[in-house]
C-alpha cells in the first residue's frame, strides 16, 4: 500500500498553518512580560502551556519509541513548576518542544516504519494514534496560546 499521501498530510498537520497554527506562529515574538501573565488573575499562562506542550508531546514521543520510559505523574507532572522562566528556561522549552516535534516528524517520515502497525509496547496502541494525538494536543494548547495572546493585544 502507498501511504505516502497520509504521511504528507500527517507532516501537514503537525506543522499548522491549514486549519490551525503552527508552533512556530504561536510563539513567534511573545515578549517575556506576557509569558506568565494571567489574564484576571486565572487561566493557564503562556509559559505553562509551552511547558504543558513540551512535556506531554515528549512523554507521547517517548512512550512510542521507548519500552523503558516512565511517563510523568498525571496530572502534576504535565505542568510546569516555576511559574515565571528565565530567558534561558523560555529558550530550552521552545527549543525541546522543536527538536521533539522534528522527532515525531521524522517518525512520520520513515518509510520503514509501519504507522498502522501496534507499538509492541502499546498496549494495542498503533503509531498513527500516537502521532494523531501529538497533532490533536499541541493543536488545542496552541490555540489557547493564540488566545491569550489575543486578548493581551499581542496577536496579529
Amino acid at each position: 500500500m502507498d501511504d505516502s499521501r497520509l504521511r504528507r498530510d500527517l507532516l501537514e498537520l503537525l506543522g499548522g498553518g491549514s486549519a490551525h497554527v503552527g508552533p512556530d506562529a504561536a510563539f513567534a515574538g511573545v515578549r517575556s512580560e506576557h509569558r506568565a501573565h494571567r489574564s484576571g488573575g486565572e487561566g493557564r499562562t503562556i509559559w505553562q502551556l509551552l511547558e504543558h506542550l513540551r512535556i506531554a508531546q515528549e512523554d507521547i514521543l517517548r512512550y512510542t519509541l521507548d519500552p523503558g520510559w516512565t511517563s510523568p505523574k498525571f496530572p502534576e507532572g504535565y505542568w510546569p513548576t516555576i511559574e515565571t522562566p528565565t530567558e534561558e528556561q523560555w529558550r530550552a522549552s521552545l527549543e525541546a518542544f522543536g527538536r521533539d516535534l522534528e522527532e515525531v516528524r521524522a517518525l512520520v517520515s520513515d518509510p520503514e516504519r509501519d504507522l498502522t502497525a501496534e507499538i509492541p509496547h502499546g498496549a494495542g496502541r498503533s503509531y498513527l494514534r500516537e502521532v494523531l494525538l501529538v497533532a490533536d494536543h499541541n493543536a488545542y494548547h496552541l490555540g489557547q496560546v493564540v488566545e491569550i495572546r489575543r486578548r493581551l493585544g499581542a496577536w496579529t
